[in-house]
């Protein structure tokens, strides 16, 4: 009976790390017969876990949604990540969700082995997070999960917008994927009407139900979806904008500046451009000087004339 136990939680453990499985890999895993596994799968279902099963060569298990929430088996390293992502969740920026977070969060804790509950308490005692300088936007967590079930899906959404000019009208979109970019969250898509990719704020969107038909997927839109989001995001919130031709590998600067800074693109194995901006000069050419790398700019003017002024102060204040 034991022997059993222990195999039937294995068998759970490989269906939820895994979307589809064959019989013959399952048996493999366990070191069983497949008539074995079949088995073992009818218990779980009777344990209420509702494991789908596909006949045919493509055919197989899969452990599907059923009408309540099983246990679930999570390895340490997962335990401890989800513990410290639920107390996030309770001071985050998802409206609705931070009772919710505690709550499931003191079930975590309660089965947690004392050596994980140790290191979670670690992480929250000697972790103290910087606020915001302004408190930014909240967003509707059925409205992420309706988002992100579309970019799972591959399925058409139309959805209600407010730009950032204050019009609003509907858009039809194919979406990718959800970036959280600062205290905001983007929804990278391929817009139907404008043919080209396109990022949204979140929380200036109403999704319409039922989602649209499923659509092919496409290449991602250059640099990845963080990527454009950092492109797009940036030009609509800094004033001041830059070029600037960094004398280093792209991976150099990217170890050193945050991702809300700018993007990097790199245009040999020794050189690259950095986008970046800010709502004055002062804060460009710290961003820059932190960089502790030689670097080119040429716009926009204010920029080269603070780095030329800034460049004269710091020759006046040591010995010639």
């Amino acid at each position: 009976m034991l022997e059993t136990s222990a195999r039937l939680l294995r068998l759970l453990s490989l269906l939820q790390a895994r979307r589809d499985w064959t019989g013959a890999d399952l048996a493999g895993r366990l070191e069983v017969s497949e008539r074995t596994v079949r088995r073992d799968v009818d218990r779980l279902r009777e344990l209420g876990y509702p494991v789908n099963a596909t006949r045919g060569t493509d055919g197989g298990y899969r452990l599907g949604a059923g009408s309540a929430m099983p246990p679930l088996l999570l390895d340490d390293e997962e335990a401890v990540a989800v513990a410290v992502g639920l107390r996030t969740a309770a001071g985050g920026a998802v409206a609705g969700i931070e009772e919710t977070s505690v709550r499931a969060l003191a079930k975590l804790e309660q089965v947690l082995p004392s050596r994980l509950r140790h290191r979670v308490n670690a992480l929250q005692t000697y972790t103290e997070p910087v606020p915001p300088d302004r408190p930014g936007p909240v967003v509707d967590p059925g409205v992420l999960s309706t988002l992100a079930a579309a970019c799972r899906d591959r399925e058409r959404l139309r959805f209600d917008y407010a730009a950032h000019d204050g019009t609003t009208g509907v858009r039809t979109v194919e979406p990718h994927r959800l970036v959280s970019w600062g205290r905001r969250w983007y929804l990278v898509a391929w817009d139907a009407d404008r043919e080209d990719w396109r990022s949204f704020r979140v929380d200036r969107l109403s999704p319409r139900t039922p989602t649209g038909p499923r659509f092919p997927p496409r290449d991602p839109p250059e640099g990845g979806a963080a990527a454009h989001v950092a492109r797009g995001a940036s030009a609509a919130a800094w004033r001041y904008r830059a070029r600037v031709v960094v004398h280093a590998p792209a991976e150099a600067v990217t170890e050193r500046i945050n991702p809300a800074v700018g993007v990097v693109e790199a245009i040999d194995a020794h050189t690259c451009v950095l986008h970046t901006g800010a709502d004055t000069p002062h804060t460009l050419a710290v961003h820059l000087g932190l960089l502790d790398l030689d670097f080119e700019v040429t716009e926009p003017p204010e920029l080269v004339d603070h780095i030329r002024a800034l460049a004269g102060r710091y020759a006046r204040a040591v010995p010639s």
